[in-house]
């Protein structure tokens, strides 16, 4: 960082400073254990059907509890850690593993009478029927000219 720039505020600086000290003191707080799992969610509308995607890849499908209550669609589930490799044998670690709940608010109109859901390669797809009016419609952006700029 050069002299004088700003630095981003991290309020628990001081923390982290003390956690790479001292790692042994801290692995046993529950919250320096590890990432929480938090799947990938997208959404669109694709020939009058809500589309919901979560990825979750290694989650083995009889893990996944999908629901819904009133407006609101529930994923649930678990990714589980195999313990072959013990944690001190790893050189490098990017996954993470635990339980997760991703929910969605459907918009008014959607028909959770109908809806079907599908395991494929690691992508859990949940489709929808949803009402004509759900559908949208595309607004144009008027653009203002820049300062200076003659309109």
């Amino acid at each position: 960082m050069v002299k004088g720039e700003l630095a981003p505020w991290r309020p628990f600086r001081e923390l982290e400073r003390w956690a790479k000290r001292f790692p042994s003191f801290f692995e046993d707080w529950p919250f320096f254990e590890r990432e929480e799992y938090f799947p990938a969610l997208e959404s669109f509308i694709k020939e009058g059907n809500l589309v919901a995607r979560v990825d979750v890849p290694g989650v083995d499908p009889k893990d996944i509890e999908i629901s819904v209550a009133g407006n609101v669609l529930t994923i649930k589930g678990e990714r589980k850690e195999e313990k072959e490799v013990k944690s001190e044998d790893y050189v490098r670690r990017e996954a993470s593993y635990g339980t997760f709940e991703r929910r969605m608010t459907l918009p008014e109109g959607a028909n959770t009478e109908e809806i079907a859901a599908n395991f494929k390669n690691g992508v859990v797809e949940i489709t929808i029927p949803v009402a004509k009016a759900v559908q949208g419609k595309k607004i144009p952006l008027q653009v203002a000219p820049a300062k200076g700029e003659k309109a």
